[in-house]
């Protein structure tokens, strides 16, 4: 008890650290790729996020040969379109893993989402690797999840290095395994490769991509979005702009990038709601089990950890069991203040792992802090 209590004590001085006017001080200001990929230039598997669209469109429930209502998965039907999950209940809670490149990585996968399974994620994802690395793999991974282990699952889709043929294959083996929702991706170019180029006989962007998916098949599609700004994009109206072809071309719902800071994401749905974007928003975050390992994340995507947090880290002076504690408390505190304000999900990047994320969620599972809800909510408007 008295351990657990010290561990909350250290979040809430960080976060208290990290005040200015406004929930969490903002300082990250970098692209965030989608952590599979990452964690692949690290010398493991995954996918980068991109600068791409994606669609609103009417949520709808369809009858497919297999779907039964009396299949529930997470309270729900075996087959749904996560915008009618986050509709129907707030706040979702997601999960993103990527693709290993081995047998015992993705036994470890599966271990670890079997340990989730327990708190009932509403959905999780499965990245795309970087120039189509790990189609199969995705592809794989994501019916497994669903059909082995339970969750409503969706499967990431990049252009890059995909003809409008590869990726209409792809997406006929998505439908075909019964897999109700797509996150359409522009996707960032291989190492090695400086800038995006769109492929002969291919897509240029997610916008391009959602609409092709939406023109063919019929799934729920999510999207990215960047509260600190897409790096290709010269500030955030350009960037809000584009984001909101990435809604008129199809996507139902949007996941951001990692991120630290709540008022930047505040700020953004703010800046996003003022110019016609009205599709959930749900709120990427990583619950810190390594800093080492955050750190070399952070390095490769530009992105900023606050000062007060990396000195906190810098503080356990390398000693994984207190890194592991540290991250944890902020974790919590900062998914509870975003709760709080009525973001409508956290989308957790766990990195294949389950300790960090199993601590948070079951933290927050028990802890209920959306019932709770801010009286300034209501200018926030609907997140």
């Amino acid at each position: 008890m008295v351990k657990a209590a010290l561990v909350v004590g250290v979040g809430l001085a960080i976060l208290q650290l990290l005040r200015a006017d406004g929930p969490i001080f903002g300082l990250l200001n970098a692209e965030i790729y989608p952590l599979g990929v990452l964690i692949e230039a690290l010398g493991r598997s995954g996918a980068f996020w991109c600068y791409g669209a994606n669609v609103w469109r009417t949520s709808r429930r369809t009858s497919r040969p297999g779907s039964s209502p009396e299949s529930f998965r997470s309270g729900y039907p075996q087959r749904m379109r996560i915008e009618e999950i986050i509709a129907e209940q707030r706040p979702t809670f997601s999960v993103e893993f990527f693709p290993p490149k081995t047998a015992e990585g993705t036994e470890q996968l599966y271990e670890t989402a079997r340990e989730l399974r327990a708190l009932e994620p509403n959905f999780v994802s499965v990245t795309y690797g970087a120039g189509g690395s790990t189609r199969d793999g995705t592809v794989e991974i994501t019916t497994a999840l669903k059909d082995e282990i339970g969750f409503e699952t969706m499967a990431h889709l990049s252009c890059v290095g995909e003809t409008t043929e590869g990726l209409a294959t792809t997406l006929d083996r998505i439908q075909s395994a019964g897999i109700e929702n797509v996150f359409a991706l522009r996707g960032d170019p291989p190492r090695g490769q400086e800038d995006f180029v769109q492929p002969e006989g291919g897509l240029g962007s997610a916008a391009e991509l959602a609409a092709f998916v939406t023109a063919g098949w019929d799934f729920g599609i999510g999207g990215a979005c960047f509260p600190e700004v897409h790096p290709e994009a010269t500030d955030l109206d350009t960037d809000l702009r584009y984001l909101k072809t990435k809604v008129d071309s199809g996507a139902g719902f949007l996941i951001t990038q990692l991120f630290f800071d709540n008022q930047v994401y505040f700020d953004f749905v703010r800046a996003a709601r003022e110019r016609g974007i009205e599709v959930p928003i749900l709120a990427g975050v990583i619950p810190v089990a390594s800093f080492a390992q955050t750190k070399r994340i952070c390095d490769l995507c530009d992105a900023t950890i606050p000062p007060p947090l990396e000195a906190a880290f810098e503080a356990a002076g390398g000693d994984p069991e207190r890194e592991f504690e540290l991250g944890i408390a902020f974790a919590a505190q900062q998914c509870t203040e975003l709760l709080i304000a009525g973001a409508p999900g956290i989308h957790f990047y766990a990195l294949n792992r389950a300790p960090a994320t199993r601590a948070v969620l079951g933290a927050l599972r028990a802890s209920r802090p959306w019932e709770r809800v801010r009286d300034d909510e209501a200018q926030l408007g609907t997140i």
